[in-house]
């Protein structure tokens, strides 16, 4: 029996998950009531950052909104969390602004 497979998007694509462009999102693994915000490296296939800000009433999401809005030096009504809201795992989307390019920017020195 023949056997099939399936090709995808990404086929070929040996880039980690994150770097992969057919999702303009971007994975963050948030860790809240930290000292200071500051990105911290990378958590598997996310990028980690480090919130200085609790995980109550939003409070942690509106710190990375900002936070981002300042390193990638767009408005923050340009930056989306698309899903993970109430969660540490969260896909982000900056409006108008290349994936790749916010890639290196967050993982570059401020």
């Amino acid at each position: 029996m023949e056997k099939r497979t399936t090709v995808g998007a990404n086929a070929g694509d040996d880039r980690p998950p994150n770097r992969r462009s057919a999702d303009p999102a971007i994975l963050f693994h948030v860790q809240p009531n930290a000292s200071r915000t500051e990105v911290a490296g990378r958590h598997g296939d996310a990028i980690k950052i480090r919130i200085a800000a609790p995980p109550v009433d939003g409070a942690a999401n509106v710190e990375l909104i900002r936070f981002l809005a300042d390193r990638l030096d767009v408005s923050r009504s340009a930056i989306e969390i698309v899903s993970g809201a109430a969660g540490r795992r969260k896909r982000v989307r900056v409006t108008g602004y290349d994936r790749d390019r916010a890639l290196a920017r967050l993982e570059s020195e401020p």
